[in-house]
């Protein structure tokens, strides 16, 4: 079984079967992972999948394979992608990743000056976001949308939540920043056209020494010409 074997997409109204699966899964998965997510109803997930406001992967036989979905927060300028789950008879097959990178695709898409954001305990979700562009940041730099936080009510580690004032927890934040990058991407820009334009400098100056030397080459053997008497072998190298 490879990646190929599934077809990963927006979900639309015509997936809202697969829901309650879904909700049932994300719930199993958080409790054998001895963490917690705002459990979802099934009617939530129907109606991120009518709003267009989701992903799913569906294996080439019909069965649903992975999830995730798309949350709003501070009047749009924060989006989490949420939720995701892969369906355990498909995993280990990249899964996860390719439909983190879908979702992200379609957040851009629908918020392009949204501030992307998640929190998360697993080491492979990390690296997924990693890979996206995000960056670890501190809780102060995430949404402040009471409604957001309220949504670790049901993790274990809610207390420690609070305890802390909001400031950490046992997860990493990390968040992707559209100005952000568009900064980065501006300055890379400039110091491409800055090591372009310095290599050009270089390549004409040495354009210009090898014209002075062939030049200088060329009346070199002009002088030693005239002064050498005829029949008189000049010296190796003129």
């Amino acid at each position: 079984m490879t990646i190929s074997d599934f077809l990963i997409i927006p979900a639309t109204a015509a997936h809202v079967e697969y829901a309650e699966a879904i909700c049932n899964e994300m719930f199993e998965s958080a409790k054998a992972r001895g963490t917690g997510i705002a459990r979802r109803k099934p009617e939530y997930v129907a109606r991120k999948m009518d709003e267009g406001k989701a992903v799913i992967a569906l294996h080439k036989d019909g069965r649903w394979a992975g999830f995730c979905y798309i949350e709003t927060w501070s009047h749009g300028d924060y989006v989490a992608n949420s939720g995701l789950i892969v369906n355990p008879e498909f995993r280990k097959v990249g899964l996860a990743k390719a439909i983190k990178k879908r979702v992200f695709e379609l957040s851009r898409e629908k918020y392009p000056k949204s501030k992307i954001f998640g929190l998360t305990t697993g080491l492979a979700v990390m690296k997924i976001n990693s890979d996206l562009g995000y960056e670890p940041v501190t809780y102060s730099e995430l949404t402040q949308d009471e409604e957001f936080w309220k949504g670790c009510q049901s993790c274990v580690n809610y207390d420690i939540l609070m305890s802390k004032d909001r400031k950490n927890c046992m997860c990493t934040a990390m968040l992707w920043d559209p100005e952000e990058k568009e900064r980065e991407l501006k300055e890379k820009i400039q110091r491409r056209a800055e090591a372009k334009e310095r290599l050009d400098r270089i390549s004409k100056k040495q354009s210009l020494l090898k014209r002075i030397e062939a030049k200088l080459w060329k009346s070199t053997k002009k002088i030693v010409a005239s002064v050498i008497p005829v029949g008189v072998k000049p010296v190796k190298g003129f």
